[in-house]
């Protein structure tokens, strides 16, 4: 892979690990239910008009496969990370979010769509003890708020790592720019309801209305574009490494920008998510080890 490609990957992983961090900014402020609805409709505008310039068409015929996506990638993850950055620390979600990849693991196994090998199970179960410890051993104090706010922000991690083997079967129907950009539009038809509800007790703060611009139109519309484009150059595995890079920047500013407390059980808890989602996508750190050493054998 090309240095340059490296370098945008580590750019896009950098936008990314700001989403949690600006979420729980907004939702606070305009509700969480709105503040994703609002994020979601300026990604839409945004990936519409990439679309246009593009000149890719819509793909209305695919319309009930979007609508199922729209839920499970984009509209059920999102309003339940909002919600749970009510709670959870900035860090914490940008952690815990990761584990998306296990659930994806599992929900591609029953669909045939991969095989569960023993790493993998491991993975899990080590992706569950982080999780466990960095909620209840970490800087936070463990009450039952942030309790529930982390099994709330896992379980958006579910309903996202379950929408992957859906996402891939639609690869083979549609481009992928018209698969995110349908999602996203469905997605805002969805979350329609739930910004009404919030929409009589939103305050409409300018600090948090730059922070849904900024998910909207950066980290959702753009982020995404920049993503296809890297698509074209590097291998999936390569591409994939962003998942990794943005959790680690996702805590590194909420430390630096929201003075968020850090401690041993956060990154002891960290890491083991991070081991975990390596062993579940097959990324065997101690199998590199081993053929580099056979290697200058």
């Amino acid at each position: 892979m090309k240095a340059k490609y490296f370098f945008q990957l580590v750019a896009l992983s950098a936008l990314w690990g700001a989403s949690f961090m600006l979420t729980r900014i907004a939702a606070p402020a305009l509700g969480p239910n709105l503040a994703a609805a609002l994020r979601m409709l300026l990604a839409t505008v945004m990936l519409s008009l990439i679309m246009w310039k593009l000149k890719t068409p819509w793909p209305w015929r695919h319309w009930k496969e979007l609508i199922l996506l729209g839920l499970l990638a984009v509209a059920g993850p999102h309003t339940l990370y909002a919600r749970s950055s009510l709670q959870l620390p900035a860090g914490y979600g940008s952690l815990l979010t990761v584990t998306s990849v296990m659930f994806g693991a599992f929900a591609s196994a029953l669909m045939k769509e991969e095989h569960l090998t023993a790493p993998k199970v491991l993975g899990s179960l080590l992706g569950l003890a982080g999780a466990a410890l960095l909620v209840r051993l970490g800087p936070v104090e463990p009450t039952l708020p942030l309790v529930v706010a982390a099994i709330t922000c896992m379980a958006g991690a579910a309903i996202s790592g379950i929408s992957t083997p859906f996402l891939k079967r639609a690869i083979a129907r549609m481009e992928p720019l018209q698969i995110t950009a349908g999602m996203h539009a469905t997605a805002v038809l969805l979350m329609v309801p739930g910004a009404v509800y919030d929409l009589p007790r939103a305050h409409f703060e300018w600090h948090a209305l730059a922070a849904v611009a900024v998910t909207g139109i950066v980290t959702s519309g753009l982020a995404y574009w920049m993503y296809m484009r890297i698509m074209r150059h590097v291998p999936p595995m390569a591409a994939l490494s962003s998942t990794f890079m943005s959790t680690g920047f996702g805590v590194l500013w909420a430390v630096l920008l929201l003075s968020e407390p850090t401690g041993l059980a956060m990154a002891m808890g960290g890491a083991l998510i991070l081991l975990a989602c390596l062993l579940v996508m097959g990324l065997n750190p101690l199998q590199w080890r081993l053929q580099g050493l056979l290697e200058k054998l």
